[in-house]
């Protein structure tokens, strides 16, 4: 049962993820007059917003409220905390969340705003944190997600997101906490939608991605986009998920802006290698993380698992991972065999 008053001057936060989207959502947090505490993994980028209040390697430009206090000291930033806030780079949620999980009071709610599937596991990032916080309750735990880039967020600019979660009472809990005149929050209880949308789309994006950096045209993204939620859809569906979360912020509002946006790492990524690019080149020059890179090998090996169809995932692995020529898998997708567009379910 969450019990907790909906009070900015005693409700306690701690913020693991110190990227651009865990900054953006720690201040946000922070600017409505939380008391924030934010574990920072790099020690220059906490000195810097300590001292100067910004994060320029992450979220240049924004200045961070007075309220947001950068830490060192993981156990201590999820001690004692009404809402803990998980914002890492999803292959290192595990390790990371190993180092505190029982720090966590039994009393705690839990946010997940990472986006990806473990490629080990399969889980995604509730499953494993549920797996490396003792005692944590699925009542007791969320995710957030929606259409929303970090740096629009940053700026204020009117973003519209959903928080998931197995108990009502918690997702409307985590709605107040977050809710601002530029940042609204609705409520579903479809935690593996949810995440299998935010996770998912990434990969689609790198598609995407991929079809602009080959210089073809709106056609050819529009049908990417539409098809790939059917993807998103299959597999969501094949693990228990709700139909209706994949029309709905978490799935669809999601996947557009990520295949359209400019800001999108992982649509840059994809468009470069379109270009001619190598992956590890580019890689090698990216100090923030593109989640879909990561997630395309979970959702190959997870789909073949599971016997999901899911054609254009299966060629932007193939891209990534085996060096296929895009306009080879292009051609593949474009010659399977004719069928009808719509699924039974």
């Amino acid at each position: 049962m969450i019990s907790k008053q909906m009070d900015v001057n005693t409700t306690a936060i701690g913020v693991v993820g110190a990227g651009s989207w865990g900054t953006a959502l720690a201040n946000l947090l922070a600017s409505q007059g939380f008391h924030v505490e934010h574990w920072v993994y790099e020690e220059d980028v906490r000195q810097q917003m300590a001292t100067e209040r910004v994060n320029e390697r992450f979220l240049p430009g924004v200045r961070l409220s007075d309220n947001l206090h950068p830490s060192g000291d993981l156990v201590a930033v999820v001690s004692d905390k009404d809402l803990v806030l998980v914002v890492t780079p999803s292959h290192v949620t595990r390790q990371t969340m190993q180092r505190c999980g029982e720090a966590i009071g039994a009393q705690t709610v839990v946010v997940s705003a990472s986006k990806g599937i473990e490629n080990q596991t399969h889980l995604t990032m509730s499953g494993v944190l549920s797996e490396v916080i003792p005692g944590l309750s699925r009542q007791r735990l969320a995710v957030l997600t929606g259409p929303s880039f970090a740096k629009e967020v940053a700026r204020q600019v009117p973003t519209v997101v959903t928080v998931a979660s197995g108990s009502p009472e918690t997702a409307a809990y985590v709605q107040q906490v977050f809710a601002t005149p530029y940042f609204r929050v609705y409520t579903i209880e479809d935690m593996i939608g949810a995440e299998l949308g935010a996770s998912v789309k990434n990969v689609i994006a790198i598609a995407a991605g991929v079809i602009d950096g080959l210089g073809l045209g709106l056609n050819t993204r529009a049908a990417l986009i539409t098809r790939g939620l059917v993807e998103i859809r299959r597999l969501g569906l094949a693990m228990g998920a709700q139909p209706r979360t994949f029309t709905g912020l978490a799935g669809v509002g999601d996947l557009i802006l990520t295949c359209t946006g400019d800001l999108s790492r992982n649509h840059t990524v994809g468009k470069q290698i379109g270009q001619g690019r190598k992956l590890n080149d580019l890689l090698a020059e990216m100090h923030m993380v593109a989640e879909g890179v990561k997630t395309a090998r979970s959702v190959y090996n997870l789909s073949r698992k599971l016997g999901v169809e899911m054609p254009i995932s299966h060629a932007i692995y193939h891209v990534l991972y085996d060096e296929l020529d895009p306009k080879a898998a292009l051609y593949q997708l474009m010659t399977r065999d004719l069928k009808q567009e719509l699924d039974e379910t």
